[in-house]
């Protein structure tokens, strides 16, 4: 038994997608995934043979459009998840903190991580975290919308740094062109949360950022409430 496992980015929002599978069983889970660029993702899980179990957002995003329906229309047997506080009219699975989805041979647990949205989910499989923008690498996700909160921000980071310190830390984005990081790294030397800074000054440094809004958030979270169905192509 062994993980098949591909990072895959999109240049246009910097999203990472991230496919996943159990080599003897081809069971598969995706994460993360993005309208752009579902006809690479389609094809990467015909060519490797994989049958796709599970269809994954992190949360309901801003800057990008989903591609869940209509990989869902392609692999009718896969199953959309999200985190049971989601805003959404489509998941098949609503999951909640601490349940499992399997695959093959392989676990992949959810934990509730709210504060960039309500919604947020992060899960872990073997040594492997994905923290969707819960936790990005040296930052965190923002706070100002959707149900966001950087009290409530603070307590999930502090809940995936009682992961193991080896962990692999893999985000929905990253801006600088860094693919993975450790919980032992984002403890150390995160620029928001790390070295042991207390909720107070995550608060006020969470509060300070001077961010626009996503160029596509009045287009994209809409459409994400449904699952990227609006936009399936026949």
């Amino acid at each position: 038994m062994s993980l098949i496992f591909r990072p895959l980015f999109e240049k246009e929002s910097s999203t990472y997608t991230y496919l996943l599978a159990d080599t003897n069983t081809k069971e598969a889970v995706i994460i993360d995934a993005v309208d752009e660029t579902q006809q690479r993702d389609i094809g990467l899980i015909e060519e490797l043979g994989l049958e796709l179990k599970y269809i994954i957002e992190t949360h309901v995003h801003a800057d990008h459009i989903t591609s869940s329906c209509p990989l869902k229309k392609k692999f009718s047997n896969a199953q959309i998840v999200l985190g049971k506080n989601s805003s959404v009219d489509c998941a098949d699975v609503l999951i909640e903190d601490g349940d499992i989805l399997n695959f093959g041979e392989f676990t992949l647990k959810a934990m509730s991580t709210p504060g960039h949205t309500d919604g947020c989910m992060s899960y872990v499989v073997d040594d492997k975290v994905f923290t969707g923008d819960a936790l990005l690498i040296r930052s965190c996700g923002r706070c100002d919308f959707q149900g966001g909160s950087a009290e409530t921000l603070y307590n999930s980071i502090q809940r995936l740094f009682t992961l193991p310190e080896e962990t692999y830390v893999y985000p929905a984005h990253d801006y600088g062109g860094r693919t993975v990081s450790t919980i032992w790294e984002e403890k150390a030397f995160n620029e928001m949360i790390g070295g042991g800074v207390n909720k107070a000054e995550f608060v006020r440094r969470v509060e300070a950022m001077e961010l626009s809004l996503p160029t596509k958030i009045h287009v994209a979270v809409p459409a994400n409430q449904v699952c990227g169905s609006k936009i399936v192509a026949d």
